[in-house]
């Protein structure tokens, strides 16, 4: 039984230096920069807690009408009840994934 070589890929994948790898620099832009686009990651993250964050602060609200019997409709607040609980469990493995990765890459022998 032969054993054939795997023949090279076609296409222009280049070789990379390890001295030129940055966490993030999938692009060949300079770390820090966010390409002009406005949305670094660090931005994205921030928006997406201050929602979470909004999302419980009017769950809260509307429970505290609720409570209160100035809520007209239960709905509302049963809606932004989930939407906040979902939003958190959300963020919660969005962390854990997040924490997993990092201890992966410690743990890789260099």
């Amino acid at each position: 039984m032969a054993i054939i070589p795997i023949s090279p890929v076609i296409g222009g994948i280049t070789p990379i230096s390890i001295g030129s790898i940055q966490p993030g620099n999938r692009t060949g832009q300079v770390a820090g920069d966010d390409g002009g686009s406005g949305n670094s990651f660090g931005k994205v993250l921030a928006d997406q807690l201050d929602n979470v964050a909004g999302a419980q602060a009017k769950a809260d609200n509307l429970a505290v009408k609720a409570a209160t019997g100035d809520l007209q409709s239960l709905q509302d607040y049963t809606i932004a009840s989930t939407e906040a609980q979902l939003l958190t469990q959300l963020t919660v493995q969005v962390r854990n994934k997040a924490l997993e990765a990092f201890n992966d890459i410690m743990r890789m022998q260099v």
